[in-house]
């Protein structure tokens, strides 16, 4: 018999929250007295929280903020200079960002304050990236003498090759105006706003999470490490998964009623296809 899971929102956390409202579920880093930097525990519970995500069937949209003055500030250095963080901290760490990253979820992530280190690797996981003006982003791993994780595989997908180099080898960092120029912010918010404006950005993402989308995510996620044949073969699986979704068929009524769809079947399961 297969083990039962406990649901993530009952699942006890020790460095994070999570709260599920129907479709949406929101991630919230907890550690806010230490800008919400990453212990090996908080390593541990984000991936076991990626899982629980990824597996819940009624998710359609995740939002991950961090509490306080600060979305995070990455490893914890104190825990790390202690040698109290284990070596494969980081092999977890990097499960627990591509679970985000494959998940049949529209992921959006908040970053105000603070987003450094793994605080920015773990945006350049998810698929929409908030960020106040003011924000301060950055990858300040390489000065310290270790290697800013998978950091160095996503930033050149967003940023290019040469201002990566830059961001990775200065450990310098940049505002979230300057990281909306440079593609590696979608969507730019006043910090006195933040949390009506993110609001409305969820309501928005919720409103376009059809099968088709979500579909599409994965597609986008793959689109550099298959050859075309291979991508071809992929995008037509998954477009039948899409077009004999409901989210399909609500499509086709509000299109021929005048009105916008509303999304509320389960969506599509990928391994499945019809």
């Amino acid at each position: 018999m297969p083990l039962e899971t406990t649901p993530l929102e009952t699942t006890p956390l020790e460095t994070m929250k999570f709260e599920k409202d129907g479709y949406v579920g929101r991630l919230t880093l907890n550690r806010p007295h230490l800008l919400n930097a990453v212990n090996y525990q908080g390593a541990l519970e984000l991936k076991q929280a990626a899982q629980g995500i990824s597996d819940d069937p009624d998710l359609r949209i995740v939002l991950i903020r961090g509490e306080g003055r600060a979305f995070c500030t990455g490893i914890d250095l104190k825990e790390l200079s202690a040698g109290g963080t284990p070596q494969d901290y980081f092999q977890v760490w990097e499960e627990a960002l591509r679970i985000f990253e494959q998940a049949e979820k529209i992921i959006l992530c908040v970053m105000h304050g603070y987003a450094l280190g793994g605080g920015l690797q773990l945006p350049l996981a998810c698929d929409i990236r908030i960020a106040t003006e003011d924000c301060l982003m950055g990858l300040p791993a390489a000065p310290e003498s270790f290697v800013p994780g998978l950091g160095t595989y996503r930033l050149p997908r967003y940023v290019g090759l040469g201002r990566a180099k830059w961001m990775v080898l200065s450990g310098e960092n940049i505002d979230g105006r300057r990281g909306h120029e440079f593609g590696l912010v979608d969507h730019l918010v006043k910090s006195d706003s933040m949390d009506q404006e993110v609001e409305e950005l969820v309501e928005r993402y919720l409103g376009l999470s059809s099968a088709g989308s979500l579909q599409s995510k994965t597609l986008l996620g793959v689109h550099k490490d298959l050859p075309y044949d291979e991508f071809l073969e992929e995008y037509l699986r998954r477009q039948a998964i899409a077009v004999a979704s409901p989210d399909h068929d609500e499509a086709m009524n509000a299109y021929r009623e005048g009105r916008n769809p509303v999304y509320s079947a389960k969506p599509a399961n990928p391994t499945n296809p019809p």
